[in-house]
């Protein structure tokens, strides 16, 4: 059997692609794992659970996150209003990959910040 049964599994307009772009930004990965792991959270708690994210940067990313379809903003109607955000199904589905990019990150970031130190001093004594 034919390991890539598609050759276009992997090109540049392939929908594979689009679960990478949807991650890539540093802080929506972790807002959604955060609303995965804690549940429906209102913004302030949100950001405090996380720590260091700004209220501007919690912002776009729940916007970038509820336009990809991975959370959802629920408004409420009371005094003072109240909003919370949560995981669609789609947001949900990506924990499972997003702690096997984990387990990979534990098992092998050692390794390629070692990578990325020798590659910077080669580079340094080359041009330098």
């Amino acid at each position: 059997m034919d390991e890539f049964p598609d050759e276009r599994a992997y090109t540049s307009d392939c929908r594979a692609r689009l679960a990478f772009e949807v991650l890539a930004n540093r802080w929506d990965s972790v807002v959604v794992y955060t609303l995965g792991e804690a549940g429906p959270m209102r913004p302030r708690r949100l950001r405090a659970r996380i720590g260091g994210i700004s209220p501007k940067v919690l912002n776009e990313s729940l916007r970038r996150l509820e336009y990809n379809g991975l959370v959802e903003r629920r408004a409420y109607a009371e005094a003072p209003p109240r909003v919370d955000y949560a995981l669609t199904e789609a947001g949900a589905a990506l924990l499972a990959p997003m702690r096997a990019m984990g387990e990979w990150a534990v098992r092998y970031a050692d390794a390629v910040l070692d990578a990325q130190d020798r590659y910077t001093a080669a580079t340094r004594a080359t041009r330098g």
